[in-house]
């Protein structure tokens, strides 16, 4: 679970770009098959923006995240919108979604396949007939190199990341310096998990597999280092 100071500092080292460029890849990708969705649940939401780009074009939101200080830097960012902590493995809605999302690898941080079993059932559950659920996760040529480098964000503060890996699992140590001097450290641990399983899950679960690609919309020209898997449920 990401800590405050580290929500701070993605909050404030502009750590969102790539929730912003997935939100208008991501409706693109819904005007192309025509869907009509009035509401949608991110799940690991991180600091809003997601929802935030969403809700610009009328889409009801809601967000959920592990880590109350990503929801807590979500809220302040975004204080229209509606955010909530919990874990997703046991947390339930009260209500359905026409849409749900998952980006960012936070299906990566989940390193039980019974635990992923359980968060596809219970998305299934609370997406409306014919909704979809819409998710990205880690490729291999996504994994920085284990050599360590660095990010500026001003003359004084930079990052420097570090990555390990060992078998499918993948630990990554972020420390932020002020002056040369660490201010505090995140340490991030992520599994790699084979699309093809992945996608056999969803199916065990009753959703049927519409996209795995490494593009969200095929023939984009914008391939990715991610894999993005969509799924639908079909009416009952």
């Amino acid at each position: 679970m990401y800590g405050s100071a580290f929500c701070r500092a993605y909050n404030e080292f502009g750590w969102n770009a790539y929730p912003e460029v997935f939100a208008e890849q991501l409706l693109d990708w819904i005007a192309l098959r025509g869907m009509t969705v009035r509401s949608c649940l991110d799940l690991g939401c991180g600091t809003g923006v997601l929802c935030a780009r969403l809700a610009e074009r009328g889409v009801e939101t809601l967000g959920l995240d592990l880590s109350a200080d990503m929801t807590a830097q979500a809220r302040e960012n975004f204080p229209g919108l509606a955010f909530e902590t919990g874990d997703m493995v046991r947390w339930l809605p009260p209500r359905r979604f026409d849409l749900v999302t998952c980006t960012g690898d936070a299906l990566n941080h989940v390193f039980l396949l019974s635990d992923l079993e359980q968060i596809f059932r219970n998305v299934y559950g609370y997406l409306g007939d014919g909704g979809a659920f819409v998710f990205d996760l880690l490729r291999e040529g996504e994994i920085p190199s284990e050599e360590p480098f660095e990010l500026a964000y001003s003359d004084s503060i930079s990052a420097v990341f570090r990555t390990a890996r060992q078998g499918d699992e993948i630990t990554l140590r972020i420390g932020v310096y002020e002056n040369g001097a660490m201010k505090y450290e995140e340490v991030i641990r992520e599994k790699l998990y084979p699309p093809r399983e992945i996608c056999a899950l969803l199916e065990k679960t009753g959703f049927r597999v519409i996209q795995c690609a490494d593009q969200l919309i095929p023939g984009s020209g914008n391939h990715g280092t991610t894999w993005f898997i969509a799924a639908e449920k079909a009416g009952e």
